[in-house]
């Protein structure tokens, strides 16, 4: 085998790791999520609360879940479509779009997952514990 071979390997393994860590962490952090979002939506703050998953520094939302304090691999950050929309990060015009798109937020929790590679969308669903 070449070593090159050996470093193609790695690579893809090295890149479902961090998802593959995020899910456990997010069966870990599943029923304080809930928690938050029934939080932001009932004081009226949103009606689509949007958590991001990250493993560096983020300057969006509030910081609810520190990886470093919780011995875990992502950090986790709430924030609500409104600060998307006023951050940019979706675009106004695609607002309906978006609403049409999110989930019940009783049974999904919305992600916004940051890695290298860029950052995406994700509906995970909370644990039925």
């Amino acid at each position: 085998m070449d070593p090159e071979e050996l470093l193609n390997d790695n690579n893809e393994k090295r890149q479902e790791s961090p998802l593959k860590s995020l899910e456990v962490d997010l069966r870990l952090y599943s029923e304080s999520l809930r928690e938050v979002s029934v939080e932001v939506m009932v004081e009226g703050l949103s009606g689509y609360p949007i958590f991001i998953a990250h493993q560096h520094e983020v300057s969006l939302g509030e910081l609810v879940l520190d990886k470093n304090e919780l011995n875990t691999e992502w950090s986790i950050h709430a924030s609500t479509l409104e600060e998307f929309i006023e951050r940019g990060i979706i675009k106004k015009e695609l607002k309906q779009r978006f609403i049409e798109s999110y989930k019940n937020p009783h049974d999904y929790m919305c992600l916004f997952v940051i890695v290298p590679e860029g950052a995406n969308f994700v509906y995970f669903p909370y644990g039925k514990e």
